[in-house]
C-alpha cells in the first residue's frame, strides 16, 4: 500500500474513533529524572584538652542559725522582762530582767560562779570582766604583770571601772559582780525560743538561743565526714543556683540516728559550713542548699569528652580520631570529661562526639 493511503486510512480510523466517543492515548518517550545529591550529615567533634579534672561529692544542707541551746539564769529573783524570740543580744546589753534589774551579756569561756568581790581576788572569772569592762570602753588600769595568761585581779580601778559600769546600767555601784547579775556565752546570741513567761523563776532555762551567724547544717555520713576537716573549703549552691565560696566550720563527732531510726538510714555526723562571705546568705534565713565537697584530683592530664568515647567489641575504649579508631585507657570522669591515655593521643587532636 501506497504511503499517502496508509496515511490516509489512519486520518478515517482516529475520525471514526472519536466520532464513537472514542479516546486515543497518545504515547511520548520522557527522560529519566536526575538523581537528587543526599546530604551528607555533618560529624560533630571535640579536642583532646589537658584540664585538671575533680570528683565532686553533693550533700544537702539546709541554711539556718545552727543548733538552738538552753540559756538559763542564776539568780534567785523573779523574771519581769524577757526578749523577743529573733532578737540579737550583743555584749553589754541586758539578756532578760530579773527583778526589774537587767541580767547583762558578757562573752567568755566560763561562767561567773562566784562573787567578783574582794580587793585583789585573782581568777579567769575576773579577767572574763576586766576583759568586757574594756572592750565596752571602761578605763579598768593595769593589771598586774605577774598575772597568768586568762586571768585577771579584782584591782582598785578594777573596782571604779564595774561602778561606773553598775551606774551606767541603773545598778546599784557597789563595785562587786554577784552571782547572776550576768550571764556568760560565747559571743553574741539570737534568741531562738523564750520558754518561760514574766513572773516565772529566774534561777531556770528561760529561753533557747544560737549564733548570730548563719551556718549551713550538714547531715554525713560516716565515710564521707572522715574526709572532711575544719577549714576545708567548699562550694554551696543556693536555690537560685548560684554558686558561693565556703568553708567547714566543724565536724560533729556525735553519731545520730536519723529520724525513723537506724534502719531507715546509717547514723550520721553533723557538719556545719560558713559562708566566706556571710552577705551571700543575709537574704536566706531558712533554705535548703547543696554543699559541694571536692574528692579526688587528676591534675593536667588528657582529657576528652565523655560523649567521645566508642565501645569496642571486643572490651575497652577508643576514640575516633582523623586517621581512624584510637584505642585509650580511660582514668578519672568527672563533669563530662574523662581522662584519656594511649598512643597516638595529643593535645588539640580531634575526636568524634556523638550528637
Amino acid at each position: 500500500m501506497q504511503p499517502k493511503i496508509v496515511a490516509w486510512l489512519g486520518g478515517i480510523v482516529l475520525a471514526g474513533a472519536l466520532g464513537a466517543g472514542g479516546v486515543v492515548a497518545v504515547s511520548r518517550h520522557r527522560a529519566a529524572p536526575e538523581p537528587v545529591p543526599v546530604p551528607q550529615e555533618k560529624v560533630a567533634t571535640a579536642k583532646l584538652q589537658r584540664r585538671t579534672l575533680s570528683t565532686t561529692k553533693k550533700l544537702d544542707g539546709s541554711v539556718g542559725f545552727g543548733a538552738a541551746r538552753p540559756l538559763s539564769g542564776h539568780t534567785g529573783a523573779t523574771v519581769t522582762w524577757l526578749p523577743v524570740a529573733g532578737a540579737t543580744i550583743v555584749r553589754g546589753k541586758q539578756l532578760f530582767r530579773a527583778d526589774d534589774k537587767p541580767v547583762i551579756l558578757f562573752y567568755g569561756g566560763m561562767p561567773l560562779y562566784r562573787p567578783i568581790a574582794g580587793p585583789n581576788l585573782v581568777g579567769r572569772d575576773v579577767g572574763i570582766v576586766a576583759k568586757n569592762l574594756r572592750a565596752l570602753g571602761y578605763r579598768i588600769g593595769h593589771q598586774p604583770s605577774t598575772v597568768r595568761d586568762g586571768e585577771g585581779v579584782l584591782t582598785a580601778d578594777l573596782i571604779k571601772a564595774v561602778k561606773r559600769w553598775q551606774e551606767d546600767n541603773g545598778l546599784p555601784p557597789t563595785g562587786t559582780i554577784a552571782v547572776g547579775d550576768v550571764e556568760v556565752q560565747s559571743g553574741a546570741v539570737r534568741v531562738d525560743s523564750i520558754t518561760v513567761q514574766p513572773g516565772s523563776p529566774a534561777n531556770t532555762e528561760l529561753m533557747t538561743v544560737t549564733s548570730t551567724r548563719k551556718v549551713i547544717t550538714v547531715s554525713a555520713e560516716l565515710d564521707t565526714a572522715a574526709g572532711l576537716g575544719r577549714g576545708d573549703h567548699v562550694t554551696v549552691t543556693l536555690p537560685d543556683d548560684r554558686t558561693v565560696k565556703a568553708r567547714i566550720l566543724s565536724v560533729g563527732r556525735a553519731l545520730a540516728s536519723p529520724e525513723g531510726g537506724v534502719a531507715d538510714g546509717a547514723a550520721k555526723l553533723t557538719v556545719l559550713v560558713t559562708a566566706d562571705k556571710p552577705a551571700d546568705l543575709a537574704r536566706l534565713d531558712s533554705a535548703g542548699v547543696q554543699v559541694n565537697v571536692a574528692g579526688k584530683v587528676a591534675e593536667d592530664v588528657l582529657a576528652a569528652p565523655v560523649e567521645a568515647l566508642v565501645a569496642l567489641t571486643e572490651g575497652g575504649y577508643a576514640v575516633q580520631g582523623p586517621d581512624g579508631l584510637v584505642g585509650v585507657t580511660t582514668g578519672m570522669f568527672a563533669d563530662g570529661w574523662v581522662q584519656v591515655s594511649g598512643p597516638g593521643l595529643a593535645e588539640g587532636m580531634d575526636v568524634v562526639v556523638a550528637s
